[in-house]
C-alpha cells in the first residue's frame, strides 16, 4: 500500500512518539568531596583491596572456615540476600508496566428479543487493558528508577559481607588473644601463688615482713581477679562468634593460632577516586542517586498528556458451538488522552518532592564518600603508629624481663629487697599483657584497612 505524502509524515510524526522521550536529567557521577590522596599513603600499581578475596587476605585454614560458615548461616546477610529477592520483584513490576497486558475474554449474554423470545449470544476473544503509551517517558523513568534501587540493594548485600567478614576475622583474633593472655595470667598466677606460700612460710618464721607477705598476697588476688576477667572476656568473644556464624560455637573452641604467628598482607592505599568508587556502601549510595534522578523523569512527564489504549479482538455468535467456526470476527480499539488542567499544584509538588529527593541522595552519596576517605585514613595513619608502638613495646618486655632476673638475682645475693622483685614482677606482667594487646590491635588494623578500602566482598 502506498502512503500519499501527507500520510506518510503523520507516520513519522507518530513513529516518533511511540518511540518514546525522556525527560529524565542526564547521570553524571558528582566528583568526590574528598583529598586527591589519601595521608600516609602513595599511589600504588599493586592489586588492591576491593580485588583481592578474603580467601586470599585471610591465610589461617580456620579463619577460612567460619568465614565461609557466617556467610552461609549469618541471619543479617541472608536478610540483605532476601532483600535483593524483594526489590527485583518490584523492579520486575515496574518493568511489566511498559507493555500490555493481554487477556482472555469468553462471555454470555441472554436478552428479550423482539417476539418474546430471548436472544443469546457468545463471545471470546483477546483484549488488552489500559495501557500507557510510554510517550514522554514516565514509565521508563520508573522502570529506571526501581532497576537503580535493585543495584543498590545488591550493593547493600555486599555491603554487609564485608562487614561480616571483617567481624568474624576481628573475633577469631580476639579470641586468640584471649587465649594467649589466659594461658599468660594462668602462669602468673601460678608463680605469684608459688610466692605467697614462700612468703607466708617466711613471715611466719620471722624472715620477712608483714608487708612482704600483703604485697605478696595482693599480686596473687590481682592475677586471679584478673583470670576471671578474662575468662568472662572470652566467653563475650565466643557468643559474638557464634551470632556471627549464626550456629553455636562449643565451650572448648580454640582458634589454633597466636595473634604473633598470625600474618596478614600489607595492601596499598591508592587513589581516594579510584578506591572509594569501589567500595559496596558507596556504590550503593551511588545507585540510590541514579534512582532518585530517574523519579526527576517521572514527575516531568506528569505535566504532559497521558495516553493509553485499551482494545480488544474476537468473535460473537449466536450458537456457541459455532463461536470458532462461523462466528462474526470483529475488533475494538479505545485509546484515551488525559491532558492535566488542573491539579491543585499535585504535580508541581511531586516535582519539587522528586528534586529535593535528588538533593538529599546527593548529598548522602557525598557523605558516604567522605565517610569512606576517613575510615581509610585512619586505618593509614594508625598502620604506622600500631608497628611502632608494637616495637616499642616488645623492647619493654625485653627491658622488663631483664629487670626481673637482675632483681631476681640481687635479691637471692641479699642486695635487693622482695618488693623490689614483687614490683619487678608485675611490671612485667603488665608489660607482656599490653604486648599482646598490641599485637592484636595492630592485626585488627590490618584487618580494619582491607575493609575500609572495600575488601571482602569478593
Amino acid at each position: 500500500m502506498n502512503l500519499c505524502p501527507s500520510q506518510s509524515l503523520v507516520a513519522a510524526c507518530v513513529a516518533a512518539l511511540l518511540a518514546g522521550c525522556s525527560l529524565m536529567p542526564a547521570y553524571e557521577r558528582p566528583e568526590p568531596p574528598v583529598p586527591a590522596a589519601f595521608p600516609y599513603g602513595s599511589p600504588s600499581d599493586q592489586r588492591g583491596a576491593a580485588d583481592l578475596e578474603w580467601q586470599q587476605f585471610f591465610p589461617d585454614g580456620t579463619l577460612r572456615t567460619l568465614i565461609a560458615k557466617a556467610l552461609a548461616n549469618n541471619r543479617d546477610l541472608r536478610v540483605a540476600a532476601l532483600n535483593i529477592e524483594q526489590v527485583r520483584a518490584q523492579y520486575d513490576i515496574r518493568r511489566a508496566d511498559r507493555f500490555p497486558t493481554v487477556g482472555a475474554t469468553v462471555g454470555g449474554t441472554r436478552a428479550p428479543g423482539a417476539s418474546g423470545s430471548s436472544v443469546t449470544s457468545y463471545t471470546a476473544g483477546i483484549a488488552f487493558s489500559s495501557w500507557e503509551i510510554d510517550l514522554f517517558g514516565r514509565v521508563a523513568s520508573l522502570s529506571e528508577a526501581a532497576l537503580a534501587q535493585f543495584f543498590a540493594s545488591e550493593e547493600g548485600r555486599k555491603a554487609v559481607q564485608v562487614s561480616l567478614v571483617a567481624s568474624v576475622a576481628t573475633t577469631w583474633l580476639s579470641l586468640a588473644a584471649d587465649d594467649e593472655l589466659l594461658e599468660l595470667t594462668r602462669r602468673t598466677l601460678a608463680t605469684r601463688e608459688d610466692s605467697l606460700r614462700l612468703t607466708r612460710l617466711r613471715f611466719e618464721n620471722g624472715v620477712a615482713s608483714e608487708i612482704d607477705y600483703r604485697l605478696a598476697q595482693s599480686l596473687a588476688e590481682t592475677a586471679r581477679a584478673t583470670l576471671a576477667q578474662l575468662q568472662r572476656q572470652r566467653a563475650n568473644d565466643l557468643n559474638l562468634l557464634g551470632l556471627l556464624l549464626g550456629e553455636p560455637v562449643p565451650p572448648e573452641f580454640q582458634t589454633g593460632a597466636t595473634t604473633q604467628a598470625v600474618r596478614l598482607p600489607d595492601l596499598p592505599a591508592g587513589t581516594p577516586s579510584d578506591v572509594l568508587v569501589q567500595r559496596p556502601d558507596v556504590r550503593q549510595a551511588e545507585q540510590q542517586l541514579v534512582a532518585a534522578n530517574a523519579n526527576i523523569g517521572a514527575a516531568r512527564a506528569a505535566f504532559f498528556p497521558r495516553i493509553t489504549l485499551t482494545a480488544g479482538i474476537g468473535t460473537a455468535s449466536s450458537d456457541l458451538s459455532g463461536l470458532f467456526g462461523g462466528g462474526s470476527w470483529g475488533w475494538t480499539a479505545a485509546p484515551s488522552l488525559l491532558q492535566p488542567i488542573f491539579d491543585a499544584g499535585r504535580n508541581r509538588a511531586g516535582l519539587a518532592a522528586a528534586l529535593a529527593g535528588r538533593d538529599i541522595a546527593l548529598a548522602q552519596y557525598e557523605r558516604a564518600i567522605q565517610s569512606a576517605f576517613r575510615e581509610v585514613a585512619d586505618a593509614l595513619a594508625a598502620r604506622t603508629t600500631w608497628s611502632d608502638q608494637l616495637q616499642a613495646q616488645s623492647g619493654v618486655v625485653a627491658a622488663e624481663e631483664a629487670r626481673t632476673r637482675l632483681a631476681r638475682l640481687r635479691y637471692e645475693a641479699g642486695a635487693a629487697s622482695y618488693l623490689d622483685l614483687l614490683d619487678a614482677q608485675r611490671s612485667l606482667f603488665t608489660a607482656e599483657q599490653l604486648l599482646v594487646q598490641t599485637r592484636l590491635a595492630r592485626l585488627q588494623n590490618q584487618i580494619q584497612l582491607y575493609r575500609a578500602l572495600g575488601g571482602g566482598w569478593r
